[in-house]
């Protein structure tokens, strides 16, 4: 328990006494340690909660010159100022200016009798706070042994948080990188307050690399990352720990990660299942809708439709937020079954393989199956930020190989724009028009649609091609979009392929000219889309 200014008053020994009717609140000032000085300005040498005892020896007599004084001393942090009395001493008694100066600066002011040493009163502050540090000490020892016990059970994260909160009074909560709560205890509800949310996904940010505190609601936050080499879990604190449960703060951190990163390695059968899983549903060619479905569902992945990702790691990849790997890990293979077994843990179903890498390829891919409502690009930037992805469209279960081939075929366009990309409608075409040098598609454009721009009307000639285009040929739908009659649009066309001298029944010749139009549009088609 911390000294008290009032603990000192209370020791007959020490035969302190107050030389004005002190408030309570006053005398329950903490005392950090005592010691003695006669300056005249000593609060520059001062810590703060020191026990400032003086003989008084150039103590002002002024009222004027004692209220600085005592100014000085209290704008220094002294918990109290004490006035040593005595034969030989310049004071018998406390001065009125002084003690009316520290009544008015709310400084307890104390008097030490003759027959007390100042050595006394030193001697027994520094007892008093050595006893304070070993009951400390000894606190931590305690709670750190029963940490230890229940991390030892087959379960140990419930019971640890358990004999935490009970040790120490504050809550904790255990959560996974996503948040999603593991274990809890001492918290009402145990689940992590809404102000923490924000604290939450700053340090998952981060991985290992950092924690946070913050205030809400008058109660103090604090968020200390888990795991051992990658990270693995989020502790959140609730409430404010004392020297004691400060001081095993970080044993508790050290065994929440041991029982985590134990958790993960007895996790591994269930992902070699799920892997194995994802392999007979990819290589059964002759996968029936029925069966698709009874597969997916028997791991919990319920989406009546379903796309493919296709993930590439870098030698001695690690996502910033996992917090970096270890130098096993740092091979392509360890890399790439890091990164699979935290994608495994954010996507629903967890069906994810790793396919390729030493003997079998240049380099190992990740291979995934999602649900189509997965938001897969928060969760690639989260878990595998920085690395090649492909993303298929969303098919039948039973069709997702299509998804699987589309997703790797974009691999390569992935490495070159430096972000995962997307299979979807006429997505192709975007990339050719975003990843293309500007001038070269320009110059295509040009090439293809300058007989138009030079003939009288070409705009508008231009821009009926576009809409004959994009709506696939459709004559009505065409006439309906530009505000037509459909015999306008089919005239306008036959001059426009005069002009260029093209087909609209040539495959080749329509691709030309659809392509040359959105070049023209910047890559958006006519109807915005």
């Amino acid at each position: 328990m911390p000294l008290r200014i009032a603990d000192l008053l209370a020791r007959p020994d020490l035969r302190l006494a107050l030389t004005y009717d002190v408030p309570p609140e006053l005398l329950s000032r903490t005392v950090e340690a005592a010691t003695v000085s006669d300056l005249l300005v000593p609060g520059k040498w001062l810590q703060g909660g020191e026990l400032l005892m003086t003989i008084g020896l150039l103590l002002p007599r002024e009222p004027a010159a004692c209220r600085d004084y005592v100014r000085d001393v209290a704008g220094g942090g002294a918990a109290c100022l004490a006035l040593g009395l005595g034969q030989g001493l310049p004071y018998q008694e406390a001065p009125e200016p002084l003690v009316t100066a520290a009544r008015e600066a709310r400084l307890p002011l104390l008097t030490v009798p003759d027959e007390v040493p100042f050595i006394a009163v030193t001697k027994a502050v520094f007892d008093a706070r050595a006893a304070e540090q070993r009951e400390v000490l000894q606190r931590a020892f305690a709670t750190q042994r029963r940490l230890t016990a229940a991390a030892a059970t087959s379960d140990g994260l419930q019971p640890m948080l358990a004999e935490w909160t009970a040790a120490t009074g504050v809550g904790a909560t255990v959560l996974d990188p996503l948040g999603r709560q593991l274990a809890a205890a001492g918290q009402e509800p145990p689940t992590p307050p809404e102000q923490a949310r924000d604290l939450v996904e700053r340090v998952a940010a981060r991985g290992l690399r950092g924690s946070a505190t913050s205030t809400a609601g008058g109660r103090q936050l604090e968020v200390q990352p888990l795991g051992a080499r990658r990270l693995r879990g989020l502790l959140l604190l609730a409430g404010r720990p004392d020297d004691a449960a400060r001081s095993v703060v970080p044993g508790l951190i050290s065994l929440l990660s041991l029982e985590l990163e134990r958790r993960h390695l007895r996790d591994e059968p269930e992902r070699r299942r799920r892997s194995a899983l994802l392999s007979e549903l990819l290589a059964d060619e002759d996968l029936t809708a029925d069966r698709a479905r009874d597969m997916l569902a028997s791991v919990g992945l319920s989406a009546e439709r379903v796309r493919a990702v296709v993930v590439e790691v870098a030698p001695a990849a690690g996502p910033p937020g996992a917090g970096g790997a270890a130098p096993s890990a740092g091979l392509p293979e360890g890399a790439a079954q890091e990164t699979a077994a935290d994608l495994a843990l954010a996507m629903p179903g967890g069906l994810v393989r790793v396919t390729g890498g030493p003997g079998s390829g240049p380099a190992p891919v990740i291979e995934a199956v999602v649900g189509e409502e997965l938001d897969i690009h928060a969760v690639l930037g989260r878990f595998a930020p920085g690395c090649p992805a492909g993303i298929g469209p969303a098919t039948a279960p039973d069709a997702v190989r299509v998804s699987l081939r589309q997703a790797t075929g974009l691999l390569a366009v992935s490495r070159t724009a430096g972000a995962p990309v997307e299979a979807r409608q006429s997505e192709a075409a975007r990339l050719l028009l975003e990843l293309g040098d500007r001038r070269t598609l320009h110059g295509y454009a040009d090439t293809v649609l300058g007989p138009l721009d030079l003939a009288d009307g070409g705009e508008e000639l231009i821009a009926t091609l576009a809409a004959w285009l994009e709506t696939g040929g459709a004559w009505d739908a065409t006439s309906r979009r530009l505000g037509v009659h459909r015999h306008t649009v089919r005239n306008r066309l036959d001059k426009a392929m005069d002009l260029t001298g093209r087909r609209l029944d040539d495959p080749d010749d329509r691709f030309d000219l659809w392509l040359a139009t959105r070049i023209r549009r910047g890559g958006r088609s006519p109807g915005g889309r």
